[in-house]
């Protein structure tokens, strides 16, 4: 099952914002942390699903962060979060400390922006039952790595947050999923707890999905619950 929240912790603000806007654009909910002592806190209240971290950081610094994540269980029962190091420091020592301490992947920078959008997608599928990029459910397929979408065959127009919650509700098919869980792991920590931008979203991804198919509608409103998308293939 492919997740959606991360978090990015760098000092560098440029690049931090950089590698941020471009993992949005990819359909990821990205919040950031500019020094150690705001990464920990974040990563012990939000349910993050990887962790994009730099070494060298003001306060603590990311192979503590590392060891505090690997030994500490969360309150809210989540797993804890795969972690990606990206840092400048490249010897050998530094490779084998980092996975040591609880690194997923060890990553030197610079790196393009694609080999870093194609590791963090590798590590959301570890474990997961997933053996590739592409989700499909009935006639629905959606490419990760493309970030292309399609219905029968034909494309659909999604806008980056359509596309991220498609691909959450794929990777979760067959289970009811409640808006608070959606607007944790689809949006970021900016968004407003109280607006209606899952039911938005929602309605404009389900019209999508009507225009482009038969007319049957593939997730189903839960009263009191949540949405769902039928674990079930589309009848011809």
């Amino acid at each position: 099952m492919e997740e959606m929240r991360l978090l990015v912790v760098e000092d560098e603000k440029d690049l931090a914002d950089a590698v941020a806007e471009g993992l949005r654009r990819e359909g990821y909910a990205v919040d950031i942390a500019y020094d150690g002592d705001e990464a920990l806190i974040k990563a012990q209240v939000y349910p993050y699903d990887l962790i994009c971290l730099d070494l060298n950081l003001p306060g603590r610094d990311g192979r503590e962060i590392a060891r505090v994540l690997r030994s500490t269980e969360r309150r809210d029962g989540a797993p804890a979060p795969r972690l990606l190091m990206l840092t400048a420091r490249d010897s050998l020592e530094d490779r084998i400390g980092g996975l040591d301490d609880g690194a997923d992947e060890y990553l030197v920078k610079p790196v393009e922006l694609a080999e870093l959008s194609a590791r963090i997608r590798a590590l959301l599928r570890r474990g997961a039952g997933e053996s590739g990029a592409v989700l499909r459910s009935g006639d629905l397929e959606l490419d990760s790595a493309r970030h292309e979408a399609r219905r029968g065959g034909r494309p659909l127009p999604l806008t980056p947050k359509e596309f991220a919650l498609l691909r959450y509700l794929l990777s979760r098919r067959g289970e009811v999923v409640s808006e608070g869980h959606l607007l944790t792991h689809v949006w970021d920590e900016n968004a407003n707890p109280f607006s209606k931008t899952v039911r938005v979203t929602v309605m404009t991804l389900r019209r999508k999905l009507a225009e482009a198919g038969s007319g049957d509608q593939p997730i189903e409103t839960v009263v009191g619950a949540g949405y769902r998308l039928r674990d079930e293939p589309v009848s011809p």
